[in-house]
């Protein structure tokens, strides 16, 4: 049994949702969102009490998993549309800059050439000097291109160069010493 798959989500003021045939349709503020639910797994979105209920059949004997991340990625779809997500991320070190081109986010980080990642439709980012900031109503997708952006450069410990997430501590370390 899940105890997460067993609580009710409340739908905040503004958000509209949708349940039909095991798709799940959220839309806000920030965007629109759809979650196709695994076959086993069923929403139910009460209107009077604007909650979104998730129910899993007992037939089999795993359900328990997919029931309570069905909850989370229902619940991190209603936050998303009402709030939000933000990572920001800081390009660190001497002449290492990051910049908007067009649709694309174009790295300087110590290479021979710039580094071009296109970024994906929902997802906004704003460069300022050093610090990268993404955002959008997806928490996955947000998630993952802070991480692909970190992954062409990630920060190394003797020098504390590379692209890190802003709330990231580098651990240093003193690297070698010379003389007797």
């Amino acid at each position: 049994m899940s105890r997460i798959g067993k609580k009710a989500i409340p739908v905040p003021a503004g958000v509209k949702v949708a349940v039909a045939n095991g798709v799940v349709n959220v839309e806000g503020p920030k965007g629109k969102l759809s979650l196709k639910l695994r076959p086993e797994i069923s929403a139910a979105f009460d209107a009077n009490a604007k909650t979104v209920s998730v129910t899993a059949s007992k037939e089999a004997d795993d359900v328990g998993k997919y029931w309570g991340t069905s909850r989370a990625l229902i619940n991190n779809m209603i936050e998303g549309v009402n709030k939000g997500y933000e990572k920001s991320l800081e390009v660190v070190g001497v002449g290492w800059t990051a910049a908007m081109a067009g649709k694309k986010l174009k790295l300087v980080v110590g290479f021979a050439n710039p580094i071009e990642v296109d970024i994906p439709t929902g997802i906004n980012v704003v460069v300022d000097k050093q610090i990268i900031r993404v955002s959008g109503p997806d928490k996955q997708a947000v998630g993952q291109f802070a991480s692909v952006v970190r992954s062409k450069r990630k920060p190394e410990p003797y020098n504390g160069k590379g692209v890190k997430y802003t709330t990231e501590t580098i651990r240093r370390k003193q690297g070698k010493q010379f003389g007797a």
